[in-house]
């Protein structure tokens, strides 16, 4: 985990924002709990202990659960129901989940148990933030979650780690023993009272932390897509006219107001768009879609993020439990613990990703082939024939994009009943969330792809200089990889860009060369 610097994360006074999430899961920031959230909690946790004393039964405090939930539970055997409902629920498979995920999923059910809408102990409380702070990150299997009841199976595995049970790894070390990491960081393992085991697993809170990340990544990748269409622009010879601001206007989306700014901005300088301004020295009427189009597509792109982030937004605002304890004392069921509306847009996202890096390969496409790239060798190889060049980097980034099209299917049209036709719809929010995780990596790795073809491509325009903006990317990718030449083992150099692009790199290069906002930040 990244030792980065953060101001510490404190839960249950407010919605947490997007940058907490991310930094808590992704750097290690610390998390705090104020003396009046565990007040609340406790406050909230003493009317379920008077309901939990009621001969009438309560569902989740005296009774089953799901499709058993009018089994009624004596008091003496209500300490068996919670862990019997952790350890069955925990029957995840498959391979690991990334401990930034997992770290996301414990800090947002943290951030809810915090609120006092669940009916949890302070000590409930106190334990998952000091699992955090410990760095004590539960094994959670990549199978297993039917977004509804919420994240059902992982939130398990988190609880059980809680309980002493089950295995973590501790600050991304070895794999341990929950109950001997917990005994290492001085935290007693949580022995569940009434209501608990339910508020600790019906929660959006895997689904949540994937679309929160993503969408962080996304933000700066789509800055990174206009990067990499400048430079096919540029070294193809393309027209920056067309992104004129009049002609933006007439189609008032604000992502391609902004995609087309952005590339205006990008391009602006160049003296190799310059050399072909003059109608005499250029003949075509109008560039390929592929270049022409792409502030409209990556534009959509943006748009269907910011809808994407809208719903995180009111997402974390919520605080999702089954029953759940309304402000005015009453214990209530509900169905907010469905995954829809995360699943939606965890799919929309997927697919704006693939058609994202599909207009890119599209252009990496033009760049290699000497009928199109106007007047550049074949692949861009330094003795075609002999060399092969860029050829088989195209072919990985179209394998990408065929991959990125197949995840494109959505997840949230499969729901498929479960527990006894008591679930009989689900979201796969999960499953959504899982594709689009695979989906960004792969993004990352078409835009690197282009982003080398183009800073070879703008190379092989010399002596004409090249925008501030796309020199100073071609400049970064110049020291990781070295100028053009004879063919050499390009694995690593894709690898290498890959890591430039995924990590902010080369959107921070191209915005620290021109006076307008700065991009965002590394993920």
């Amino acid at each position: 985990m990244s030792q980065l610097s953060h101001t510490e994360v404190v839960v249950g006074d407010r919605p947490l924002t997007p940058g907490e999430v991310v930094a808590v899961a992704r750097h290690g920031a610390r998390v705090g709990v104020s003396v009046e959230t565990l007040a609340r909690v406790d406050r909230t946790r003493s009317l379920i202990e008077r309901l939990a004393d009621d001969p009438h039964p309560h569902y989740g405090i005296s009774t089953g659960f799901g499709a058993l939930a009018t089994t009624f539970i004596a008091p003496e055997r209500r300490r068996q129901l919670q862990a019997s409902l952790i350890r069955s629920h925990a029957a995840g498979t498959g391979a690991e989940v990334g401990e930034e995920v997992i770290r996301a999923l414990q800090l947002l059910r943290l951030q809810t148990l915090a609120t006092g809408r669940t009916g949890v102990r302070s000590h409930v409380v106190e334990v998952y933030a000091g699992m955090l702070n410990a760095e004590i990150t539960p094994i959670v299997r990549e199978y297993g979650s039917l977004g509804c009841s919420g994240d059902l199976a992982p939130l398990a595995h988190v609880a059980l780690a809680a309980m002493g049970e089950g295995e973590v790894r501790v600050g991304g070390g070895e794999v341990t023993s929950a109950r001997d990491a917990l005994a290492a960081a001085s935290l007693t393992p949580l022995v569940l009272e009434e209501k608990e085991g339910l508020a600790l697993i019906n929660g959006t809170d895997g689904m949540l932390g994937m679309l929160l990340l993503a969408a962080h990544d996304l933000e700066m990748l789509l800055d990174t897509a206009d990067i990499a269409a400048a430079l096919s622009i540029e070294s193809q010879l393309g027209t920056d006219a067309v992104f004129a601001a009049d002609l933006m206007a007439l189609r008032p989306h604000p992502g391609q107001r902004d995609s087309a700014a952005h590339l205006r901005a990008l391009l602006a300088g160049s003296d190799i768009v310059a050399s072909h301004r003059d109608p005499g020295a250029c003949t075509r009427v109008q560039d390929a879609y592929s270049l022409r189009c792409s502030p409209q597509v990556h534009g959509a792109a943006r748009d269907t993020l910011a809808h994407a982030q809208t719903v995180a937004a009111r997402e974390l605002a919520a605080a999702i439990d089954n029953p759940v304890v309304t402000p005015d004392g009453r214990v209530e069921s509900n169905g907010n613990f469905h995954g829809a509306p995360i699943a939606f847009v965890l799919d929309f996202l997927a697919i704006a990703v693939a058609d994202v890096a599909s207009i890119s390969e599209r252009r990496t496409d033009r760049a290699l082939d000497v009928a199109r790239n106007q007047g550049l060798p074949p692949f861009l190889a330094s003795e075609p024939g002999v060399d092969s060049g860029f050829m088989i980097a195209q072919y990985a980034a179209a394998g990408i994009v065929s991959e990125l099209k197949r995840l494109a299917a959505p997840a949230s049209v499969d729901s498929i009943p479960s527990s006894a036709m008591q679930e009989d719809h689900v979201s796969m929010g999960w499953a959504a969330a899982r594709k689009l995780r695979r989906a960004v990596d792969g993004l990352a790795r078409v835009l690197a792809i282009e982003v080398m073809v183009g800073v070879r491509a703008q190379q092989l325009r010399a002596p004409l200089r090249p925008a501030p903006a796309t020199g100073a990317v071609a400049g970064l990718v110049r020291d990781a990889c070295g100028g053009p030449g004879p063919d050499r083992f390009l694995s690593p150099e894709i690898e290498a860009v890959t890591d430039l692009v995924a990590t902010g790199a080369v959107a921070r290069a191209a915005a620290s060369a021109f006076s307008s906002a700065p991009l965002k930040e590394d993920s």
